[in-house]
């Protein structure tokens, strides 16, 4: 029979070879070997293309298919239902392995050698994605993941229609639960951008685990999958390689119920965006789920790195760099907004207008490191007291806070725990001027105001110890 399988895998053009699939009695599969292949398989795996790493450079004829590369239960899933079901079979993906898209075709042969099921695995390579080939799913699901592109491309509130196309995702997998998650490895942490799950699964919704030390397990997914394009995890003997691989996430699991997974990275020109990843469907769907979520993160990859672009642009537009509170320009903006408010939206304004004393003496004298440095901890003291957003860099060294719905007793209390805090961080020292007003439309007015009284403030500093808002500290 090898000799058949030698002669079948010559005659073909492309990459093949001839897989066995081990066929068990409980109806599950053991063993997956290498068979034979033809010259351009054996090439592939004894001189492999620049960058790709076998795990040996020798081709043995019979071997575990693991004996080349890292086990892949995608992999293992064509072959069996190809072998063993007697399924045709096309894939077109991209393994994070290789820098590569791989045309996979799996043929099922026929007689069956006892327990032992065959299969040829015939694959080609594309360096750049082939559109057609992706997009070569059934018409239903191609026009289902169409409409959602439509949908986000047209969405003025971009996490709002999100959280609705995660939703027909769901519906489209009939899995109970779906979610779009971004992932900062930078500042390790991870955010849901979507997520919908069905009523019965109310006390299993991600707020319910989602906290600071969940990016330790997201962040061990990339090993999990290995190196393939993505993980599904259809029964309790997948979730035993997860086991094997991961069992922090494979307690998470078990912790929560979860017995199928399908987890996909969500990437836009290459770069790693996130996770997309359904749980709790029939195990008979994992073949359509894969195909469905094949397709749409390939589609809302290139959407959802848009919108971090823009996000990234805006940022980079209304934040000062150094400090990584709002600029000029962004105070600017909001200032214009609550004066242009109408009489029904109009509220009470509070400005703390405030000098970073010393700076140009910690400049002339030691740098601008640290003087960057003294600006830097002055932003802490100022994020120990008021949100980020609402803090505004108007200077080199000029910080302005921006309040609404506060009366003007608030204000002051604010100021005098800032002199207060100050004192914690080293050279940190502010002169400092506050003013409220009634209409948040008159903030010009409020702003005007508390920087001549943060004159008046830093000239008490300079010229005497005495300054009353300080005295009320002891």
């Amino acid at each position: 029979m090898n000799n058949d399988f030698q002669k079948l895998a010559d005659s073909m053009a492309a990459m093949t070879c001839i897989v066995s699939v081990e066929k068990l009695s409980d109806g599950g599969y053991g063993e997956v070997r290498i068979v034979t292949g033809n010259k351009a398989y054996i090439d592939s795996i004894e001189n492999p293309m620049q960058d790709v790493v076998m795990l040996t450079r020798k081709f043995v004829p019979n071997s575990l298919y693991t004996t080349y590369m890292t086990r892949d239960l995608n992999f293992e899933d064509f072959c069996y239902r190809a072998a063993v079901q007697k399924k045709c079979l096309h894939s077109y993906a991209h393994p994070d392995r290789y820098n590569v898209w791989f045309n996979m075709t799996f043929l099922p042969l026929w007689p069956d050698d006892g327990n032992l099921c065959y299969c040829a695995y015939i694959m080609e390579i594309n360096f750049e994605p082939s559109s057609e080939r992706i997009s070569n799913i059934s018409g239903d699901i191609a026009a289902a993941v169409l409409e959602t592109a439509i949908t986000l491309r047209e969405a003025k509130d971009f996490k709002a229609a999100m959280k609705d196309v995660v939703g027909d995702i769901r519906k489209l997998c009939e899995s109970k639960y779906c979610c779009i998650l971004l992932v900062d490895n930078d500042r390790e942490t991870c955010e849901i951008l979507g997520e919908d799950y069905a009523a019965e699964l109310q006390d299993k919704r991600s707020e319910n685990f989602f906290d600071d030390d969940f990016y330790r397990v997201v962040r061990t997914w990339k090993d999990t999958i290995s190196g393939s394009n993505c993980l599904i995890v259809k029964n309790e003997r997948d979730l035993e390689v997860v086991a094997q691989r991961n069992p922090l996430w494979y307690n998470s699991l078990k912790s929560a119920g979860v017995t199928t997974v399908a987890l996909f990275p969500l990437k836009s020109r290459d770069e790693h965006l996130g996770y997309m990843w359904a749980t709790f469907f029939d195990e008979e769907r994992s073949a359509q789920i894969k195909e469905i979520l094949e397709l749409t993160t390939f589609v809302l990859g290139a959407e959802v790195g848009n919108y971090l672009m823009v996000n990234k642009l805006k940022e980079l537009s209304s934040k000062d760099m150094l400090t990584s509170v709002m600029n000029r320009n962004e105070m600017n903006n909001y200032v214009d907004r609550l004066s242009k408010l109408p009489d029904s939206q109009k509220k009470p304004v509070g400005i703390l207008f405030t000098d970073l004393n010393g700076l140009k003496r910690i400049n002339d004298t030691q740098g601008h490191e640290a003087g960057d440095a003294l600006l830097r901890n002055a932003t802490r003291a100022l994020r120990e007291i008021f949100d980020a957003r609402t803090i505004f860099r108007a200077g080199g060294d000029e910080f302005v806070v921006v309040l609404t719905d506060v009366t003007p007793e608030q204000i002051e209390d604010k100021a005098r725990a800032l002199y207060r805090i100050a004192k914690n961080y080293p050279d940190v020292s502010f002169s400092i001027g506050c003013s409220h007003e009634a209409d948040c439309r008159d903030v010009r007015r409020a702003l005007a105001q508390a920087d001549e009284r943060m004159y008046e403030d830093k000239k008490q500093y300079y010229s005497s110890s005495h300054r009353p808002l300080r005295d009320s500290d002891s």
